[in-house]
């Protein structure tokens, strides 16, 4: 599949530039950029990953499955503003080793879902429901971003099926050091609007040129996230929105949580600073901390050969000795 067409157009672009300018960290990461880093090129997807949907509560998701059936169980939760797709380079590496499962959260990527699911809880309970439709047990949960608050709230609110956890890059703990662009989603009504106004295309882009340091992301994949969030950005506004309370529901359990916790982080995340894994880190009963060096936000694919492996290491034996 390869698709030559520009999947954010002059428009997005110029949205997305005028968001940039008003972010003053991506000074920092422009500075580091390998060329090109960010920007979506056309060239063939080569897309490993099957993508497939069921109705599961009455929403309909989108997940796939593969990789070796008797391995162990790895489920991979989307981030935002991407998709399961996001997961093709390291699908490539793990479907050799492991059983792989990648699920569209509600709400997020390419499965339906509104605001009815834009809290931790909510998301939390749907893993619990997506793990059990598919009879998966003793699963390694990964969540950055946003899979990270839907990993977290699963495993300390559910009886839950997790061999153990490995999430980062994403929302967890009180006090929350963010970015600026995280701070304006949280805390202004202005900036959540622009948000809406400016679009899904220039919401991708935009956090492509300030996630990526090293990864070149192609067309196809691109589009499918702008198809993602087109018209959808008004409830995503609504989880930054009400971001402080739902911390609350994770932060005050995490000294309690007792399960093997892989905490990932890239150390140039200019959206949510390294400092949340380190202190989450200090916080959680058994855990390590990875730190990609020369990397963004979008770790699993800045860093995709290196955070294959940490997965492989961790799935294969590392969590029983945390």
């Amino acid at each position: 599949m390869s698709n030559s067409k520009d999947p954010i157009g002059f428009m997005g672009k110029t949205n997305a530039g005028v968001l940039l300018a008003v972010t003053p960290e991506y000074s920092q990461i422009k500075a580091i950029h390998r060329a090109g880093a960010g920007r979506a090129e056309s060239r063939p997807a080569n897309l490993t990953m099957q993508p497939e949907y069921r109705t599961i509560g009455g929403t309909r998701i989108r997940f796939a499955t593969g990789g070796k059936h008797d391995g162990p169980v790895v489920l991979l939760l989307c981030p935002l503003p991407q998709s399961i797709l996001c997961y093709d380079p390291i699908w490539k590496i793990l479907q050799d080793h492991c059983r792989l499962v990648a699920v569209d959260l509600p709400g997020f990527g390419r499965s339906e879902g509104g605001m009815e699911y834009m809290s931790f809880q909510a998301q939390g309970d749907f893993v619990e429901k997506f793990v059990n439709e598919l009879g998966l047990e003793d699963v390694h949960v990964v969540g950055p971003d946003v899979g990270m608050a839907a990993a977290l709230h699963y495993v300390i609110h559910h009886e839950h099926k997790a061999a153990s956890i490995l999430v980062g890059d994403g929302p967890g703990i009180v006090p929350t050091s963010n970015g600026s662009i995280i701070n304006k989603a949280v805390d202004s009504a202005f900036w959540r609007m622009m948000f809406r106004v400016t679009g899904a295309q220039a919401f991708v882009e935009g956090g492509y040129r300030l996630a990526c340091v090293n990864y070149i992301p192609n067309n196809d994949e691109v589009a499918d996230y702008v198809a993602s969030y087109d018209g959808r950005l008004g409830p995503i506004t609504y989880w930054f929105k009400t971001y402080p309370e739902n911390l609350a529901t994770v932060d005050p359990h995490l000294d309690d949580l007792d399960l093997p916790t892989q905490i990932f982080w890239g150390d140039h995340d200019i959206f949510l600073l390294v400092d949340n894994g380190e202190r989450l880190n200090g916080r959680m009963k058994r855990s390590q901390l990875k730190v990609f060096e020369n990397c963004g936000h979008f770790s699993y694919q800045d860093r995709a050969d290196e955070f294959a492996a940490m997965v492989l290491d961790w799935v294969n034996g590392g969590f029983r000795t945390i």
